[in-house]
């Protein structure tokens, strides 16, 4: 018998765990002839502003030892572009959610494009990217501080027609206490995690590798953290927890399952295998035949954290025994 492999987010039924991630997938049509998007839970737009962006001077994407450093700088066509000309062909794949990322700098700017996007047919989330700094504040991150995290989530929660995940930033101290102000505020789920703050430099010329200077840190070297963080989010919140960070294959996107996660996005991979979202949706299908895994939402929160079986206790080593001092002197007398 196949698996059932739906799960529920926020209200919304994916036919799988596994969404592209922002950033990774385009506005989502561009994978139309190379990624069926009907095998895949869903795909997550690029970051859309109020108005058009054309993002940071190059070199803005270099490549590490286990992953990739970008500063795309959130190049996008704009909310009204990204609605006339991107969603409509998206509408033939009702069985693909499609989450639309926003973002902005200030908070009246998420909520101008959550109230357009209001009205758009096609869209079944917003995932709000709270990595952006506040032009307002002095350029402090939204997702850094969790009182502007909070204000900006309740904001954009009292304008959004449909679900609301929050993405939030592994460059804090606590991402529990994050992970709180945003439920807290209203969010349905919470999307971790976004890139790490990293700079890479050319030890040759002694510049950066990339023209803004720094950039964010993605791929298989920040998994084990962001598995983690899922780990620490979900024992602290109730609602979904969407994992990413570094998944790569089937097993990766268990592991982030078992931590808590209720589905898992799929980014970097695509870069070197553009297939990589719909090979991990069967590959996770086959890992739970194997595994005899009925219903994939039966791993989520299954990490098994019980103490392990106690060391076996061996005998006592026997005291070895005692020389007598006559007979360590008559030793020494014997050696000489």
């Amino acid at each position: 018998m196949k698996p059932d492999m739906r799960v529920q987010l926020a209200g919304i039924e994916l036919v799988n765990p596994i969404i592209a991630a922002s950033g990774t997938f385009g506005y989502g049509p561009e994978f139309e002839e190379i990624v069926s998007l009907r095998r895949i839970g869903g795909l997550v737009t690029k970051g859309i502003s109020r108005k058009p962006m054309t993002g940071n001077q190059s070199p803005r994407l270099i490549e590490t030892a286990a992953g990739m450093i970008n500063a795309i700088g959130l190049q996008n066509i704009g909310v009204e572009r990204f609605i006339n000309d991107k969603l409509p062909p998206l509408r033939n794949y009702p069985s693909c959610a499609v989450i639309v990322n926003v973002f902005g700098y200030q908070i009246e700017d998420y909520v101008a494009v959550i109230e357009q996007l209001n009205d758009a047919e096609g869209v079944a989330a917003y995932e709000l990217n709270a990595s952006c700094p506040n032009t307002r504040h002095g350029g402090i991150t939204f997702g850094t501080d969790a009182s502007l995290l909070s204000e900006l989530v309740s904001q954009a929660k009292k304008v959004a027609a449909r679900p609301l995940i929050v993405k939030l930033s592994p460059n804090v101290t606590s991402i529990a206490a994050m992970a709180r102000a945003a439920a807290d505020a209203g969010a349905d789920a919470l999307s971790l995690i976004n890139t790490f703050l990293s700079l890479a430099i050319d030890v040759e010329t002694r510049r950066s590798r990339l023209a803004n200077i720094t950039g964010g840190l993605s791929g298989p070297a920040i998994k084990p953290i962001a598995v983690r963080m899922v780990w620490e989010a979900s024992r602290t919140v109730k609602i979904p927890i969407v994992g990413l960070g570094g998944i790569a294959t089937p097993e990766d996107a268990v592991e982030f399952l078992l931590a808590g996660a209720t589905a898992v996005q799929v980014g970097t991979a695509s870069y070197a295998d553009p297939r990589a979202t719909e090979r991990i949706a069967q590959g996770l299908e086959q890992w739970c035949s194997r595994h005899h895994v009925a219903r994939v939402a039966e791993l989520i929160g299954a990490l098994d954290v019980s103490p392990l079986p106690g060391p076996v206790a061996l005998p006592p080593v026997p005291a070895a025994p005692a020389e007598s001092e006559a007979s360590g002197t008559a030793d020494v007398k014997a050696a000489h």
